[in-house]
């Protein structure tokens, strides 16, 4: 894996021992290509300049339950409203935007990011600025929603899930139960990359939510040293979305951190899986604009529809990931309540992920993390 110096075996990810150290993380959501030479192949091979006559509109996401949501929450009808034809694809890969970008070539329009390529894009400049002028709808997000280079358009978590196999009546209900393997004992599965891990960590380690950022070295050695700890216990690091809950179900794993999103979607079709949301950890799914698109208008046409409470709103019949715009919930019944990130009863018990700061502790800690991984 040229970009983050990784090498898969069948279960585990095997950090290369002197990976790039600027910037080449494959993160919750910025998967990137499986080799250097598919990266370029993938931007030479593109028309070298994408006109906004020669093709649909396009959003890429990142597959399975929340494209679905965003595809019917909000792309079909706002191209049905524009009367254009759109394109959804998947997945997300951040190194394929930088490509696209470099070589001109940009055939994205409108992309569903984590949160720290926002401020990626925007030290590196592959981003477009967002015009918030252009965005009406923005006004109603807290303003922890809107960035620069990036807005979020809906909610999901990074939360405690179980095998009901395993844990028929309940799992962990904190990271701290997570981290105890003879009241849970089983293996275990966690994100590969230090986000997530970072705070789960140091949530087990007794933190509270309000002590995790910022960042600081001390906090970061000390993740480390509680990660450190569980990783004999851990045989998955996963890095799709699908992985937690396919894993759970088959009983490969008895417990792993996974994306809430996914693991309502695998309730919803019966799988024997559960999760908690508390001391889940927050995030929101960003929508950019890759610098060079052909629509840029238009994608801040197409950011502004999907923050419409009424687009919002079709959120919750979806029952995977929720609404960032708090207004739309209010017409929500209380079993779609219990499922919502940001529904209070929820978000009271949870660590609402800081993006900026999740980007520095994840450069500062590239090495370290790439080393405790080889171990």
């Amino acid at each position: 894996m040229s970009r983050g110096s990784l090498a898969m075996s069948a279960r585990f990810l095997i950090p290369h021992p002197n990976p790039p150290k600027r910037r080449k993380l494959m993160h919750r959501r910025t998967f990137l290509l499986t080799a250097a030479g598919g990266v370029l192949a993938g931007a030479t091979g593109l028309p070298r300049l994408a006109r906004a006559a020669d093709r649909p509109f396009t959003f890429t996401s990142w597959g399975g339950a929340l494209s679905n949501a965003e595809k019917a929450a909000f792309i079909d009808p706002f191209g049905q409203l524009k009367g254009i034809p759109v394109v959804n694809t998947s997945p997300t890969e951040t190194a394929k935007i930088k490509a696209m970008v470099e070589a001109k070539a940009v055939e994205w329009d409108l992309v569903d990011v984590g949160g720290r390529t926002v401020w990626q894009g925007a030290n590196e400049g592959f981003l477009e600025p967002i015009d918030v002028s252009k965005i009406p709808n923005a006004a109603a997000l807290e303003k922890g929603w809107v960035a620069p280079n990036g807005i979020a358009t809906s909610t999901g978590a990074t939360v405690i899930a179980w095998s009901k196999t395993a844990f028929p009546d309940a799992g962990p209900q904190s990271w701290a139960d997570f981290w105890d393997v003879k009241r849970f004992p089983g293996p275990r599965g966690l994100y590969r990359f230090f986000y997530y891990n970072y705070e789960a960590a140091l949530l087990a380690s007794g933190l509270k939510p309000s002590e995790v950022f910022p960042y600081t070295t001390e906090k970061a050695d000390m993740a480390m040293a509680k990660i450190k700890e569980l990783k004999p216990h851990v045989t998955v690091w996963w890095g799709s979305g699908a992985q937690p809950p396919q894993l759970l179900s088959s009983g490969e794993l008895a417990l792993s951190s996974a994306w809430s999103g996914r693991v309502l979607a695998a309730e919803a079709e019966g799988a024997p899986v559960g999760f908690t949301y508390k001391d889940g950890i927050a995030w929101a799914n960003w929508w950019v604009i890759p610098k060079g698109s052909p629509n840029v208008e238009l994608a801040h046409e197409a950011i502004d529809f999907a923050l419409a409470e009424a687009q919002q709103a079709k959120l919750l019949a979806l029952r995977t990931y929720g609404p960032v715009l708090s207004s739309a919930t209010s017409g929500a019944d209380a079993d779609t309540k219990k499922i919502l990130v940001m529904a209070p009863d929820n978000i009271k018990d949870m660590l609402i992920l800081n993006e900026g700061e999740a980007d520095k502790y994840s450069v500062a800690y590239e090495e370290k993390w790439n080393q405790l991984m080889l171990q």
